[in-house]
């Protein structure tokens, strides 16, 4: 679709079409709505990571918990999978938030004029201090959230590698000790399975859609 096909669907070129206003106001709260999901899936990952990280360091804490380390690499690898898992809906939500965005800057023109597209910013800063510390800053919210994101991530896998070392470092050598290792392989490999799984099968369906058509009818007979 070129962006004169785009006019035509939403009749962006006529100032009074009624098509173009609802489509304005769709968009206008379908975007809200996406932002405001935004961060209640942040909200959502926050919690369960916060959980993780306190089984984590509860297990650790523990004087007499058998297997303490080996407990330790599970839950780590759990935390590690809801972070990723947090990642890419991140990623994902931004995908959308953007598309909404993207409809409001080509449909806004001719409704409430090119309010949305237009930045009013400050010509200069007052002083050094306004400018590091007080003053705004063109920073996106949603990149920054994302960029912890990846640092929980790799908190998870220092925390991964740590519980694992600690856990396998007291082995001697014995008939078991292949077993316990390959235990301590599969739980790290499950994780790392299902973050490959999110990541190849999670995408959106963007190709056409073409649904089987099923109707009911009831009557009273």
């Amino acid at each position: 679709m070129n962006q004169e096909n785009y006019d035509k669907k939403f009749e962006t070129g006529k100032k009074d079409s009624e098509l173009l206003k609802a489509a304005f106001a769709q968009v206008s709260d379908i975007r809200k709505f996406e932002i405001e999901l935004y961060w209640k899936r942040a909200t959502y990952f926050w919690a369960l990571i916060a959980v993780a990280f306190a089984g984590y360091f509860s297990i650790l804490a523990s004087e007499h918990m058998p297997n303490k380390f080996f407990l330790s690499l599970i839950v780590s690898c759990i935390g590690f999978v809801f972070t990723f898992a947090w990642f890419l809906s991140s990623r994902g939500s931004k995908y959308w938030q953007e598309n909404w965005e993207n409809h409001l800057d080509l449909l806004e023109d001719n409704v409430t004029g090119p309010l949305y597209k237009t930045l009013l910013e400050r010509p200069g800063h007052i002083n050094i201090a306004e400018k590091l510390v007080t003053g705004p800053l063109s920073v996106s919210v949603s990149k920054i959230n994302q960029w912890v994101s990846v640092f929980v991530v790799f908190s998870w896998l220092s925390l991964i590698i740590f519980s694992a070392y600690k856990s396998l470092n007291p082995l001697g050598v014995s008939k078991y000790q292949w077993l316990t290792i390959g235990v301590h392989a599969f739980v790290v490999l499950a994780a790392l399975v299902v973050c490959f799984l999110m990541f190849g099968f999670g995408k959106t369906h963007r190709e056409k859609h073409s649904p089987r058509v099923v109707e009911r009818e009831t009557k009273i007979e």
